[in-house]
């Protein structure tokens, strides 16, 4: 089998000191789906190693505002110490006394974007209170967003839609194919919007290679990355499950590193 440069656009990662609580509550937020590493940076860089992993784009995500700042220089500090193996982004909170300031905080620390996850956070993607965060990073730092859950309202296509209409400038990463759990929906509302790209992470557990393919397709080979929802899947596998969809080798590349390279601005 060919040896693809593979870039891991969706790995969440925390401190030693609370990663484990961290990783199993998104389990249980996800009804224990998923095998659930602990997800510590160390067991990251492990686990990307022996999946042939490059490169890994990592992040985590606020629930207060007041953690904004804290987990920005996690994550930045995290980065500087990978040795050039890991890109970042940074996070934001809808309710910070000082949006602003915090994207400037996320350039200044190098950061190449943001994570946002709704359904977490609380908001939902079209709520004026997160108009700002588009404005601001309009044009300047990709953000990549949890987006579908059967079970809520707050990060569905039907609220990503005219967040797309309005900025046309600002790029959007819909992560799990634009759509957890409603997968097919999501495809068909959002597919035709060019700033609105998507990533394969926690999706190929529920859907079979045939239908991988036809959600890339719908999107495009050049705005779909992948992703293995670190933590929650073992990277190894994921990478297993993507080989299974039926792509051309140049197709492999775009996905498994190129597009993201593009996005985010990693040289190697």
């Amino acid at each position: 089998m060919k040896k693809y440069k593979i870039i891991d656009a969706h790995c969440h990662i925390y401190p030693d000191k609370i990663a484990k609580k961290a990783a199993e509550a998104t389990c249980d937020f996800y009804e224990g789906l998923g095998s659930t590493l602990d997800g510590t940076v160390s067991t990251l860089s492990k686990e990307a190693d022996i999946a042939g992993i490059c490169h890994c784009i990592v992040q985590s995500v606020a629930t207060t505002p007041k953690q904004v700042s804290s987990i920005n220089n996690f994550i930045a500090s995290t980065v500087n110490e990978s040795n050039g193996k890991f890109t970042g982004l940074g996070t934001l909170h809808p309710d910070s006394e000082d949006i602003e300031r915090d994207v400037n905080e996320i350039i200044d620390l190098g950061l190449k974007g943001v994570k946002l996850h709704p359904d977490i956070q609380k908001f939902k993607i079209d709520d004026y209170r997160m108009l700002k965060i588009y404005e601001l990073c309009e044009g300047k730092l990709p953000i990549l967003v949890h987006t579908g859950d059967c079970r809520y309202d707050f990060s569905n296509p039907n609220r990503m839609m005219p967040i797309l209409d309005i900025y046309k400038n600002l790029t959007v990463i819909g992560a799990h194919f634009g759509g957890w759990s409603i997968w097919e929906e999501a495809t068909e509302k959002l597919k035709n919007y060019k700033n609105f790209y998507v990533d394969c992470s926690s999706s190929l557990y529920a859907i079979s290679s045939e239908k991988a393919k036809e959600l890339i397709n719908a999107y495009g080979t050049k705005r779909v990355l992948f992703g293995t929802d670190y933590p929650m899947w073992k990277p190894e596998e994921e990478i297993e499950r993507f080989m299974q969809i039926d792509l051309t080798e140049r197709e492999r590349e775009d996905i498994f590193c190129n597009n993201a390279a593009k996005l985010f601005n990693i040289e190697f």
